[in-house]
C-alpha cells in the first residue's frame, strides 16, 4: 500500500476531522479512500454515460438537417434546460 502525504487549509481538515468524530469514519485514510472510490465510480459512470450516448447516436444513423438547423436545435434545447441564456 502507497503512503501520501496532502496540506490541506484548516477549514478543510476541521471538516474530515468532524466526519471522524461523527463515526461516519474510523480515521483520515478512511475518508481520503472513499472521496477517491467515489470519484473513480462518478467518473466511470460518466464514461459509460457517454459511450451509451454515443452508440445512441451511431445506431441512430444519419440525419437530414443541415448543420445550422442542428445548431439552432441544440442551442433551444440547451435553452430550454436552463443551460443557456437568450442572448448565448
Amino acid at each position: 500500500m502507497s503512503r501520501l502525504t496532502i496540506s490541506m487549509p484548516d477549514q478543510m481538515n476541521e471538516w474530515v476531522e468532524a466526519q471522524i468524530r461523527a463515526g461516519r469514519y474510523g480515521n483520515v485514510s478512511e475518508y481520503f479512500r472513499d472521496l477517491v472510490r467515489r470519484d473513480q465510480e462518478r467518473r466511470e459512470g460518466a464514461i459509460r454515460q457517454l459511450r451509451d450516448l454515443l452508440d445512441r447516436a451511431d445506431a441512430s444513423g444519419l440525419t437530414g438537417r443541415t448543420l445550422p438547423e442542428i445548431k439552432a436545435a441544440a442551442r433551444d434545447e440547451a435553452r430550454q434546460k436552463g443551460l443557456l441564456r437568450d442572448q448565448d
